[in-house]
């Protein structure tokens, strides 16, 4: 198969258009403002494909699978998995907040804080474990399909593949036509996906627009510290679980180029959800493990969310000159690991979490949150940058722990990722 050049590459193309977006947003704001439809379009367009995706990924998968214990046991496998990790972030970010402390020195008095975070507050409120776990069940059995809540299409899924598997004689006609469905609906995945250098322009042009690179520069510490210890995270914890399971967490990141710069122009790692289930089942994941590994992962293990989290909330304080003892941190800690799982599937969860989570701990003001609203933005990519890359190394170690794991394709697809890619887009 003849290799493609450079600007073909869909990475290539998506790099022009981020550093055209950013471009254009500074010399040009008020027209890089309005390039916001762009982006706000193409995401619209992927997760207009999310849900069918995630449906036809995990129905098969269980559906091809005899024993369905195996499904608990995977479910369970990835929420231990979920919670330690997710809990690691937040000591991370507690211990690299209180290191390097961002907001020492700011001096900032509580009474001058303005700015509306009211609606930040609101979803923060509703976001009760009573409401998130009705709110996991759907109206109808068929409208989480036309629907966006992940957690919805996860319940009826597992329900659907536990039924096939249960009327496996009358009910294969019913499973052929899911695997002759699944054809076409990747196929409009690659088209969309055509369209990724556009939605990464109009995003980036407008964040730049708007927001400007100016505002980051008063807030960079914290901006620069959120980065570093994200990094870090990556490539020191997830990079020592990669590489006690066999497999190189930089050759991962490379292997997931496209879906990885996707989510840096866009802001959303939803953008990456379709690509990323596609390539983690390439690269040697059973189809069972990456249907449910992957969408749980997306509300459950938010590394990058949890890191953001306990670094913003003693950003907050340090700045605003509030003493946080070691047990006060500890409950900002317990309280920001419920609160995460309770905003899952929430738009704007970084946030949202942040704001549950202050709410809790009175001794640091809600409208602290203002301080970092004009860079919350700037981290946003960070953040959902490393909720992806957790999800997919939780993926490939949950499929080595159940043995669903072809380690060979897997070595194959790390050590030859443009070759894979070529083979995908056929």
């Amino acid at each position: 198969m003849k290799g493609k050049q450079l600007y073909q590459q869909l990475y290539f193309q998506v790099i022009i258009a981020i550093i055209g977006g950013i471009l254009l947003g500074h010399f040009y704001p008020e027209l890089g403002e309005k390039m916001k439809p762009f982006g706000d379009g193409f995401i619209k367009l992927v997760k207009m494909i999310i849900a069918p995706v995630i449906f036809i990924t995990l129905t098969l998968g269980i559906a091809h699978m005899t024993d369905l214990k195996k499904v608990g046991r995977i479910a369970v496998k990835a929420m231990i998995y979920f919670f330690t990790f997710s809990t690691l972030a937040l000591i991370i970010g507690l211990i690299v907040g209180n290191l390097l402390q961002p907001g020492h020195g700011l001096n900032i008095d509580p009474a001058t804080l303005s700015g509306d975070v009211s609606q930040y507050q609101q979803k923060a409120h509703e976001s009760t474990l009573t409401g998130f776990i009705m709110n996991i069940i759907p109206e109808t059995l068929f409208s989480p399909l036309v629907g966006e809540n992940i957690l919805q299409v996860l319940l009826v899924a597992i329900l659907m593949g536990i039924a096939l598997v249960l009327t496996k004689e009358k009910s294969q006609k019913v499973t052929d036509f899911l695997q002759d469905l699944s054809t076409p609906i990747f196929k409009i995945v690659h088209m969309l996906m055509k369209l990724a250098p556009v939605g990464a322009f109009g995003a980036m042009a407008f964040t730049i627009g708007k927001y400007g690179l100016h505002s980051v520069l008063n807030l960079i510490f914290l901006v620069a510290t959120f980065y570093i210890t994200s990094i870090l995270f990556v490539i020191l914890v997830l990079g020592a679980v990669a590489w006690y399971n066999g497999f190189n967490i930089l050759k991962l990141l490379f292997y997931l180029k496209e879906e990885l710069l996707l989510v840096l122009g866009t802001s959303s790692s939803e953008s990456a959800l379709p690509g990323l289930m596609e390539k983690l089942e390439k690269a040697g994941c059973s189809r069972a493990i990456v249907g449910l590994v992957v969408p749980t992962g997306y509300s459950f293990n938010l590394d990058g969310t949890n890191i953001y989290m306990t670094l913003a909330s003693l950003f907050i304080a340090q700045a605003l000159n509030i003493h946080l003892p070691i047990e006060k941190q500890l409950m900002l800690l317990l309280v920001a690991m419920l609160s995460s799982k309770g905003a899952a599937g929430v738009t704007g969860a970084g946030f949202v979490t942040l704001a549950a989570t202050l709410a809790v701990v009175p001794e640091i003001p809600i409208a602290g949150m203002t301080l970092i609203l004009g860079v919350d933005k700037f981290m946003s990519e960070c953040r959902a940058l490393t909720n992806v890359i957790g999800n997919s190394v939780a993926t490939v170690v949950v499929a080595n722990w159940e043995k669903q794991l072809d380690k060979d394709q897997l070595q194959y697809c790390l050590d030859h990722p443009n070759e894979v890619e070529k083979k995908l887009e056929v």
